[in-house]
């Protein structure tokens, strides 16, 4: 079973259940990767599903972040009940610990010694651990090992 399918799987079950919230983040999700086939024109392989689903994740922890300097409890409940959901359909993510150990390995294999050489590092990693760390952790990590050496 794909994961679109078992999405709209999930969807009909929410319904039956009259689940509002999962019934909501889940055709939320349905419509975002339509959007997505449709700007790309084609439809998307699990990878462009699980990008769309990361995107949707990532909203959801921003908001997070703004809801809580605003002082909003009830919507930051509700906004980690719906990253909650999300995250059922995503890969469990890298530790940062085996993002350092992903990062050295590349760095060693490409022979990067210094900061100017990110790109090429992080041209290699990114595929990697796509779906599975955040671009921003993995910049940081990738930083940190090229500036200590």
């Amino acid at each position: 079973m794909t994961l679109a399918q078992r999405i709209r799987n999930d969807l009909e079950q929410a319904i039956r259940q009259e689940d509002k919230v999962r019934c909501l983040v889940l055709r939320l999700v349905l419509a975002s990767i339509k959007n997505a086939e449709i700007a790309q024109q084609r439809t998307l392989d699990e990878a462009g599903i699980l990008g769309v689903i990361g995107k949707e994740a990532k909203q959801r922890h921003e908001s997070i972040k703004a809801f809580e300097q605003g002082n909003r409890q009830d919507l930051v409940a509700q906004e980690k009940a719906e990253l909650a959901i999300l995250l059922e359909y995503l890969p469990e993510q890298m530790s940062h610990e085996d993002i350092v150990t992903a990062a050295r390995r590349v760095i060693d294999e490409l022979g990067a010694t210094s900061t100017s050489e990110k790109g090429k590092v992080m041209s290699q990693l990114m595929p990697q651990l796509k779906g599975r760390a955040e671009g921003q952790e993995v910049s940081a990590v990738v930083s940190e090992l090229l500036s200590s050496t």
